[in-house]
């Protein structure tokens, strides 16, 4: 009887009882399911009778939701208005408020009552609303340099709390500065939801560097994370305040090249036709600021002009240059020359800029070209001659052969390496190649020829003293040399002649060397008796002595 009664006044404290001001904040989201907990998960005490949840009305009046006993599995739904239908209760006595609004914004409270307590959880439940991404509206069409203008509304609807709206220039904070720039923000609410409406109004003064800038909205909420509108950008219109020309073609302009002039003004909108000066006379093209010279010539080399068809005083000049490279080579193509003629080359050029000359013979490149004032077998060759300024170049050349009669400079011998053969070396220029015939039969052991020199070589093994001769020959003419070829045995006879000759010339030379030796020795040895001073007779007793050697001579 005594626990009926104790526990019918938990019921009724449970009621009355006011919430404390300790309470707990919960954030639930706009139209999703609000979960509101009950001493955050830890409310079944030992003793557990009931669970109850409640809610403070908008008169500050009491209102039940439900009550869950702890033995039985079903809560029971005292709430009547729109909470009817909307509230339930988990395992661990979370209150659960499905499509939650901004009138859910109120403080729920959760009453425990055990056997030998009873304890209220008080929970205020704000509700939140996250923003769609902002979106400028009204968006004006161009802007004017210097003039203040409304560029347009930065608009976030439907959201809770309201947003902060702060407008950007190429991802920089745009600042109110009260004349050049102005910004109005405005939060409305929504009747039938309450939730908030920001627009935030821009006023503007573009400059001409904004034909380029980007405009954005960022819009801050407490839920985060920021988001921004699409980037916009604007038409500026100013007046044109300089005119350019432009040369549009490579660089060099070569003749023969189709040169394009091209006009720009400063001006937004841009002009879209010009008056060309075309080297003093004055071509007007409309709806378009370009205009073409075909085929230019060197003679098109000059002054250019553009300028504005109602502003003519607002002009641009170029200077074109038109790049030219005239070359003349004697002689060309073949060229054939005899042997020690002379051979004048000459090579004129006109050019735009100085021009570079360079020479190659056979694909080698030469210092300079010599002067062939006694040709030589080993001037022949192709000559190319390139001359090139910058963008252009010219390549001439000759094919010069130089042709001449056999003549044989040399012809040598010398013994085998095995001693018993002689190898005759007959060496002989001429152009073209020289044949050679010679006089006796041997080995032809080989054959070169380079730059108009051909050495032959012949092995023979002479049974007897010879006399060879080589013979050379081409379609000019002919040239021949004997040389004197010994058996073995009469050259080695010939050598010791040679030695003993050479021995006894030795002998010779050494003999006479020793006389002019002494000669000079005594010569010198007169000369320093008379350095001395003496009398060339001698001394008084010489002299006396030589007069009686005298005198007896005499008789």
């Amino acid at each position: 009887m005594h626990s009926v009664i104790w526990l019918f006044g938990a019921f009724i404290a449970a009621v009355m009882f006011s919430p404390g001001s300790c309470t707990e904040t919960v954030i639930g989201l706009y139209g999703e399911t609000i979960e509101v907990p009950c001493n955050n998960g830890n409310n079944k005490p030992d003793g557990l009778i009931f669970t109850k949840w409640k809610y403070l009305k908008d008169d500050r009046s009491s209102g039940d939701l439900l009550v869950k006993q702890a033995q039985k599995k079903e809560a029971l739904i005292f709430a009547t208005d729109g909470y009817k239908n909307r509230v339930s209760i988990s395992n661990n006595s979370m209150l659960q408020i499905t499509q939650g609004t901004l009138a859910d914004q109120r403080v729920f409270t959760c009453i425990v009552v055990s056997s030998s307590n009873l304890n209220e959880y008080p929970v205020e439940v704000k509700i939140y609303k996250k923003p769609s991404a902002p979106v400028i509206k009204n968006k004006v069409k161009e802007l004017e340099n210097g003039k203040l203008t409304k560029l347009g509304d930065c608009v976030v609807e439907s959201v809770n709390p309201a947003v902060d709206l702060i407008w950007m220039k190429n991802n920089e904070s745009i600042v109110d500065d009260g004349k050049t720039i102005i910004i109005t923000s405005t939060v409305t609410k929504e009747p039938a939801t309450g939730l908030s409406s920001t627009s935030s109004s821009l006023q503007y003064t573009a400059r001409k560097d904004d034909v380029t800038s980007q405009f954005t909205c960022m819009a801050i909420h407490v839920l985060g994370p920021n988001q921004f509108s699409a980037p916009e950008t604007y038409q500026i219109h100013y007046p044109t305040e300089k005119v350019s020309l432009q040369v549009v073609s490579q660089s060099p302009i070569r003749e023969g090249d189709n040169v394009t002039l091209k006009c720009q003004a400063d001006g937004n909108p841009p002009p879209t036709s010009f008056n060309f000066n075309i080297k003093g006379q004055k071509v007007t093209v409309t709806n378009k600021d370009v205009y073409t010279l075909t085929g230019v010539t060197r003679a098109d080399s000059g002054v250019y002009k553009c300028s504005l068809l109602d502003k003519e005083e607002m002009e641009s000049t170029q200077i074109i240059t038109v790049s030219f490279l005239d070359v003349s080579l004697i002689p060309t193509g073949k060229v054939l020359k005899m042997f020690g003629e002379s051979l004048v080359v000459t090579l004129e050029k006109n050019a735009s800029t100085e021009a570079k000359v360079t020479w190659t013979k056979d694909n080698r490149k030469l210092e300079n070209l010599t002067s062939f004032s006694k040709l030589t077998y080993a001037d022949a060759g192709l000559y190319v001659c390139d001359v090139s300024i910058d963008g252009i170049r010219r390549s001439l050349s000759f094919d010069l052969t130089v042709e001449g009669t056999p003549r044989i400079v040399s012809l040598t011998k010398h013994r085998s390496n095995n001693g018993k053969n002689k190898i005759l070396t007959c060496e002989a220029e001429g152009l073209p190649k020289p044949e050679v015939q010679w006089s006796v039969n041997g080995t032809n052991d080989e054959m070169t020829y380079v730059n108009g020199k051909a050495t032959y070589k012949l092995t023979v093994k002479p049974s007897k003293n010879l006399t060879v001769t080589c013979h050379v020959t081409n379609k000019l003419g002919y040239d021949m040399k004997d040389i004197s070829v010994f058996t073995q045995k009469n050259e080695d006879v010939a050598e010791q002649a040679k030695l003993i000759g050479g021995v006894l010339v030795g002998l010779f030379l050494a003999a006479g060397l020793v006389g002019l030796t002494y000669w000079i020795y005594i010569k010198k040895s007169r000369q320093g008796s008379w350095k001395t001073g003496e009398k060339e007779a001698g001394t008084s007793e010489e002299s006396k002595k030589l007069e009686e050697n005298n005198h007896k001579a005499d008789v």
